[in-house]
Order: structure tokens, then C-alpha cells, then sequence
């Protein structure tokens, strides 16, 4: 998935949010996170971040970067317009399991980092995406943070269930590092 979200409470994913209304019958715009923006809608009722909205969306098209859609009982534009900024939220257990390799970003959020010899690096503080491959953020255990590629060659092993990825930093990043504590202690 391209963005993600999760609420640990109860396990529930942002799949997307509504970005406004276009037109004035009550469609709606909205930004899909999912890695098919199709699939925003594919898992039955949506719901607010809280829980205690739920919404049908049913895609209509698309335009300008975002799909078009329409929300259960939502009828005319203010309606639709009074729906800009609100996420949609699926259930985890909604979502198919993830392919060999493959990973929810939700999931790799919050993980403890460690070099290949054991020594703490960090935590997966977040995932982009900004056009030229996946970035993964880290919260660095020294302090700061700290965007590496997500690739193999960086992040060789994740165990979600151990709630750890091995981090082999770009020799640049340690250099980097290890030049700032330096100046530190002077």
C-alpha cells in the first residue's frame, strides 16, 4: 500500500480519505492509499477513524489524480463537501495477507531497527513513496531520523512477528553519524 495508517486499538487500516465533492449531485473525490486506488472500495463498508461513522462508497470514475465516488445517502455537494478531510478506515482483517516480500506498510510502522551486528538503529517511524521507489523512515536511536531506501540490499530481513527489521545503512549514513557525535563531545 502505498500510505497507511492503523489504529492499534482495534486493528482498523486508512485505506483512504475524501479530498471534497465534485459537482453538485453529491459525488465525492477521494485519495486512494491502497496500492490499486480501485481497491479503496473493495472492502465493503468504510468507516470514520473512530468507528462510529461507516459509509458505502461506490467508485464512479476518476479525475485528476483522485477516484470519483459516491457515499451511501449523500446527496447534494454540501453534503459531500462537509465530508472533505475524513479517512477511511477498513477493518485489518478485511485486507487479503500479504505476499512473500511483500508488507502492509501499517505493520512495518513502529518496529525496532538493529544493524546486521545487533546494535540498535532505531524504529520504522514511517513509509513514502515520492515517485522514484519507497523510502522508509527512522526514528534513530542516537536521535534524529534518518530516510533510507527500501530495498533489500538496506532493509535485508523483516520479522513483523519478532516486531524487527535488520537495517544495513549506506555506509554514508554511519560516516554521517559518527562525524556529528564527534563534534558533540568537543
Amino acid at each position: 500500500m502505498a500510505k497507511q495508517a492503523i489504529n492499534m486499538v482495534d486493528q482498523r487500516i486508512c485505506v483512504g480519505v475524501i479530498t471534497g465533492a465534485h459537482g453538485v449531485q453529491g459525488f465525492v473525490r477521494v485519495k486512494s492509499f491502497t496500492a490499486t486506488p480501485e481497491d479503496v472500495a473493495a472492502y465493503g463498508t468504510l468507516s470514520d477513524e473512530t468507528g462510529t461513522r461507516t459509509f458505502g462508497l461506490t467508485l464512479t470514475g476518476a479525475a485528476k489524480g483522485v477516484l470519483l465516488g459516491r457515499i451511501d445517502d449523500v446527496t447534494d455537494r454540501n453534503a459531500a463537501e462537509a465530508l472533505r478531510g475524513v479517512e477511511m478506515w477498513v477493518d485489518r482483517s478485511e485486507l487479503p495477507n500479504a505476499d512473500d516480500d511483500e508488507f502492509y506498510h501499517a505493520d512495518l510502522i513502529g518496529l525496532t531497527a538493529v544493524r546486521k551486528d545487533g546494535s540498535a538503529f532505531g524504529t520504522v517511524r514511517a513509509l513514502h513513496d515520492f515517485g522514484a521507489g519507497e523510502m522508509i523512515e527512522f526514528d534513530l536511536a542516537e536521535g534524529g531520523n534518518v530516510l533510507l531506501p527500501f530495498t533489500h540490499d538496506v532493509v535485508p530481513d523483516v520479522d513483523i512477528a519478532a516486531g524487527q527489521i535488520v537495517v544495513n545503512p549506506p555506509n554514508a549514513v554511519d560516516a554521517t553519524r559518527e562525524k556529528s557525535s564527534e563534534g558533540d563531545g568537543e
